[in-house]
């Protein structure tokens, strides 16, 4: 299934109110502030360490230690915005009259429908330009914990089902609200 097509997943009676994609390309997000000062001590220190055992007579094994260092800081500074932008250009989001729908390619392929009438907790972070988040759910925390991990590094592989730099996100947020809202 093309992930930006959702007509075969549309329940009887469904209809797409609103569809769209995340940003493309790179993507800072709240938890840099935090994460690129401590990617950048990371990956100085890994390179500090590396570069001094080469300058030395030391032995293979700990000339070799250090490697994986430096390549997990090489994707904490740079690589992971790459990863994260290349898994955001695989991800399309709809609201329908009755769910929220949110489909990502593969490698990391996974679809996640979620009942207008029970979306739990909805938050909005906006950019003056109008684009901003919708998470549904609780964020994850920054270091670790039980839903946090790797996700923390890579927004588009968080389990918290959100909407990831949608453009006009107040409109949609309100969108969705407003549909969320039993009927009389």
């Amino acid at each position: 299934m093309d992930p930006f097509d959702f007509t075969q997943r549309l329940l009887p009676g469904e209809k797409i109110m609103w569809s769209g994609q995340p940003a493309q390309g790179l993507m800072l997000t709240g938890r840099d502030w935090l994460l690129i000062p401590f990617s950048l001590l990371w990956g100085g220190f890994a390179v500090f360490w590396e570069s001094t055992v080469i300058a030395t007579p030391a032995p293979i094994f700990m000339r070799l230690w250090g490697v994986p260092f430096v390549l997990v800081g090489l994707y904490l500074i740079v690589g992971r915005f790459a990863f994260d932008a290349w898994i955001r250009r695989g991800m399309a989001y709809a609201v329908t009259n009755k769910r929220i729908l949110i489909a990502r390619s593969a490698p990391f392929a996974r679809f996640t429908a979620m009942s207008l009438d029970q979306i739990p907790d909805a938050n909005l972070s906006e950019r003056p330009d109008g684009r901003g988040t919708i998470r549904f759910g609780q964020e994850s925390p920054a270091w670790g914990g039980r839903r946090g991990g790797f996700s923390s590094w890579t927004p588009a592989l968080d389990p918290t089902p959100q909407f990831i730099g949608i453009e006009n996100a107040r409109s949609v947020f309100d969108q969705i609200q407003r549909s969320a809202l039993p009927s009389s």
